[in-house]
């Protein structure tokens, strides 16, 4: 493999002590592979434009504290600031999703839902449904516990009095129960999810 004729380490000291064109080289050497990782991680060029100027303003902001530890990984350090950029996408993305409109006015696209739909809780009744068909499959004690502590809210030690028990046998009997739940959701093929 050539050796590349100015090194990454070499241009990353000469930039921290005000070479300008030291840090152009490293971006120039760098940014097809930082954009095209953003690229591949969001899937639209213009997100992928705005978080790829994020990147290297963090990247910049790290070399001039000089907080950034040279280990010989500059572009393996780049490429996981523009990972965890992507993430923190779409975790904003989740927390407030983003509504793209045409570019005439999208009346659709500016009235919030107010609550869930129809459809949300017919799923959402089907799945109380299907949970409580499967509760009523369990043993008896592992029934009760989960009626005290699901219908009820009280608390394990509260389970223990009522029931004449262990802490640790209420505790046990419940565990044996999400046990139980999940393998005969496995094998009924119930899923308990609105998606």
């Amino acid at each position: 493999m050539a050796q590349q004729p100015n090194p990454d380490r070499a241009l990353i000291a000469q930039f921290q002590q005000g070479d300008q064109r030291a840090f152009e080289t490293l971006f120039a050497r760098h940014r097809d592979q930082v954009y095209t990782k953003l690229y591949l991680l969001v899937r639209d060029h213009d997100v992928a434009a705005d978080l790829f100027q994020d990147v290297f303003i963090k990247v910049v902001d790290v070399l001039r504290s000089g907080r950034y530890n040279e280990e010989g990984k500059f572009l393996p350090w780049v490429l996981r600031i523009a990972h965890n950029a992507g993430i923190d996408h779409f975790r904003r993305q989740k927390r407030m999703p983003m509504s793209r409109g045409s570019e005439e006015y999208d009346l659709l696209g500016n009235i919030a839902e107010s609550g869930p739909t129809r459809e949300d809780e017919m799923i959402g009744e089907r799945i109380v449904d299907d949970l409580q068909e499967l509760v009523s499959q369990l043993p008896a004690e592992q029934q009760a516990v989960v009626h005290m502590r699901i219908h009820k809210g009280m608390s394990f030690k509260d389970i223990a009095e009522e029931t004449d028990v262990s802490i640790n046998t209420a505790l046990g009997r419940m565990r044996y129960a999400l046990i139980n739940l999940r393998r005969m959701m496995a094998e009924q093929d119930v899923s308990l999810t609105l998606d």
